[in-house]
C-alpha cells in the first residue's frame, strides 16, 4: 500500500498540471525572489505569475520548510 501525499507537496500534481511549469522551476522561482515573508511570497506568485492563492501558498509552505534561505 502506497501512502498518500500530504500537506503541500499534495497539490503539486494539480499545480503543474495547471500552470505548465515543473515544481522545481516554481521553488528556484521562490528561492531566488528578493522576497522574503511567507504572505510576501504567496502574494508574489499570485499577482505576478497567475496562481490561485492555495497553490501559492503550498508552493511557499514547502519551500521555506526545506530551508529556502528564507524567514524560518
Amino acid at each position: 500500500m502506497v501512502d498518500a501525499i500530504k500537506g503541500p507537496a499534495s497539490y503539486f500534481p494539480s499545480i503543474e498540471k495547471k500552470y505548465g511549469r515543473p515544481i522545481a522551476e516554481w521553488k528556484d522561482l521562490i528561492r531566488s525572489s528578493p522576497l522574503t515573508r511567507h504572505m510576501e511570497l504567496v502574494s508574489w506568485l499570485k499577482s505576478e505569475h497567475g496562481l490561485g492563492h492555495g497553490h501559492a501558498n503550498a508552493l511557499v509552505a514547502h519551500t521555506l520548510a526545506e530551508g529556502g534561505g528564507k524567514e524560518g
